[in-house]
């Protein structure tokens, strides 16, 4: 269907295709090299037409259209006549360095040691990132992108993108986002990270495959109370019982943890954590507003009501900023109870917004 309701005609349809890319040796920020990385992807859309980059989140991959039988992330709000047309469109998704479905990570074989990576895992940026994908695109053939699209870690990637490499993309949409990655959202992170390392089964980061990783599931569930709204929480739990001793929000957050324990490595977790907290646009280049100069490509930026990790007055200060530089920027604010997690949900508040900037 598409974004009106209206049905597909078999034409408009373009089957996803998966596959990897090598990019050879990687110099990351830190000096330190990794030898033959892969990035794994998610390919969609019209082959020829207009090239989005979608940039996934922390725990997303690179399955953001998937298929009527297997959904991706973002179905729905990409799709044969979605708000981003894969019938006019081609959209392309990695799977983040440092990632854990596909793409070379902690649970990858290190060449040199014949041995997974585990905990010796380099730390990386979101500039490591970033190039990474840059480096994909091009052993690809492609050189220039219509738009770059992404929320919370997926919005860092933009925001570098755009600064790092300013004539690769035309527009980009960074949402839920702000220059750099604050105190406060460093401070979850540090609260995530030290559920995991002082879990006595994560062993060093030496844990076996179909290890029960607690911390994992607490840093997950530490995660959700940050993505979403107190208001949301309570409209959906109104204080009920699971059973006699257990609230469902309880039940929820324990559930949550233990669907993301079970599809996602904690060692990438960790190293993505990093990652984020490594975010600053403005680092080693005088600051996010002298940065934010060097960015050419049309700029709409959206924040979400209640996003307690990347507020939308922060969200907003970048286009305001940009829009003092002279750049050709727009700030939409979305109002929703998902809070940090709006750019995963209510597609039809905002993918119009998408769509027509898309179209301008």
């Amino acid at each position: 269907m598409t974004a009106e309701g209206l049905p597909i005609s078999a034409e408009t349809t373009f089957p996803p295709e998966y596959g990897k890319i090598n990019i050879g040796n990687l110099q990351l920020e830190s000096g330190q090299v990794l030898q033959g990385v892969e990035l794994a992807f998610e390919r969609a859309g019209r082959k020829g037409g207009p090239l989005i980059l979608v940039c996934h989140a922390l725990t997303g991959n690179q399955y953001t259209v998937g298929t009527d039988e297997q959904p991706g992330w973002w179905y729905g709000l990409i799709g044969p006549g979605g708000y981003i047309d894969t019938g006019k469109y081609e959209v392309i998704t990695f799977n983040v360095l440092g990632g854990c479905a596909g793409t070379t990570g902690p649970n990858s074989m290190n060449p040199l040691s014949k041995k997974r990576y585990k905990s010796e895992y380099p730390k990386i940026t979101i500039r490591d990132i970033v190039q990474s994908q840059v480096l994909a695109l091009r052993k690809l053939g492609i050189h220039q992108i219509k738009a770059a699209v992404g929320g919370s870690l997926g919005g860092m990637q933009v925001l570098e993108l755009a600064v790092a490499y300013p004539d690769f993309a035309e527009l980009i949409i960074p949402m839920a986002v702000t220059p750099y990655l604050s105190d406060y959202g460093i401070a979850f992170n540090a609260i995530g990270r030290n559920a995991i390392q002082r879990d006595p089964a994560w062993n060093g980061g030496l844990y076996s495959e179909g290890d029960r990783i607690a911390g994992l599931e607490i840093a997950r569930m530490i995660g959700m109370v940050t993505y979403r709204t107190g208001a949301l929480f309570n409209e959906r739990f109104k204080r009920e019982l699971k059973d006699s001793e257990t609230f469902q929000v309880e039940s929820y957050l324990n559930y949550q943890g233990q669907k993301l324990s079970s599809r996602f490595d904690a060692n990438s977790y960790l190293i993505l954590l990093g990652a984020m907290d490594s975010h600053d646009i403005g680092r080693g280049r005088q600051g996010w507003k002298k940065a934010i100069e060097r960015i050419t490509a049309k700029t709409l930026l959206l924040g979400y009501t209640g996003d307690l990790l990347y507020p939308p007055e922060s969200v907003k200060e970048i286009a305001e900023a940009l829009r003092e530089a002279g750049k050709e920027a727009e700030y939409v604010e979305v109002k929703t109870d998902f809070g940090h997690d709006g750019f995963l949900a209510e597609f039809p508040k905002w993918g119009g917004i998408l769509q027509a900037a898309l179209t301008n």
